[in-house]
């Protein structure tokens, strides 16, 4: 935990709209850290998980201009449990690192908080930076819609990206707060609630 800015974990099954919750954080002061982001950052920069990655997943995911082909190793990593885990287990250092260096800019820079909005927060070990970590939840017929339209994918591989991840009771186990991101419930007070949760 980082003294002097408030850092709020975000989590949940994927499409379950943990990046809404965000930008709602966002418009009254709290800066962003999308994980997925700075791990697409560190996939396509950092040489050392590019050759690890290659390895597990096949020297042909690495192209020429030393990038990674994101689509053939999401294909490949999405298509089983052990392989999404194995693919954070690669990842997830390297992306702590990115973003502590970031907390640690926003605390000097004097941000009102910080939102991390990982995934994998509990595995990675992200929650240990938060002061409290917030799990958003949708029913599933919504995260599947969400995701089909998110990335403009089949319905089977919507419903694959789901089955290779943990299930909902993990993230409610392990989470202190409870968002739900559908209706009838309204995100506002909701969001409240947590800001001023001391």
């Amino acid at each position: 935990m980082v003294i002097g800015v408030k850092i709020i974990g975000l989590t949940g099954q994927t499409g379950a709209g943990k990046s809404t919750v965000a930008r709602a954080l966002e418009k009254i002061g709290y800066y962003h850290i999308d994980a997925d982001l700075v791990a697409k950052e560190v996939i396509n920069g950092d040489k050392a998980v590019i050759s690890a990655l290659a390895r597990e997943y096949g020297e042909d995911i690495a192209l020429p201009d030393g990038s990674v082909d994101r689509k053939l190793l999401a294909k490949r990593a999405f298509s089983s449990k052990e392989n999404t885990e194995r693919l954070s287990e690669i990842t997830h250092p390297a992306v702590v690192r990115r973003i502590k260096s970031i907390i640690s800019k926003k605390e000097q820079e004097n941000a009102l908080g910080v939102t991390v909005d990982a995934i994998g927060l509990f595995e990675s070990g992200l929650s240990s930076l938060c002061d409290i970590n917030v799990c958003v939840v949708a029913p599933e017929e919504i995260r599947l819609e969400r995701i089909i339209n998110r990335d403009k994918i089949s319905l089977e591989g919507a419903r694959q990206r789901i089955s290779a991840q943990k299930g909902e009771d993990f993230f409610l186990a392990n989470a202190d707060k409870v968002i739900k991101n559908y209706p009838p419930y309204g995100l506002s007070e909701q969001i409240k609630e947590i800001i001023n949760d001391d």
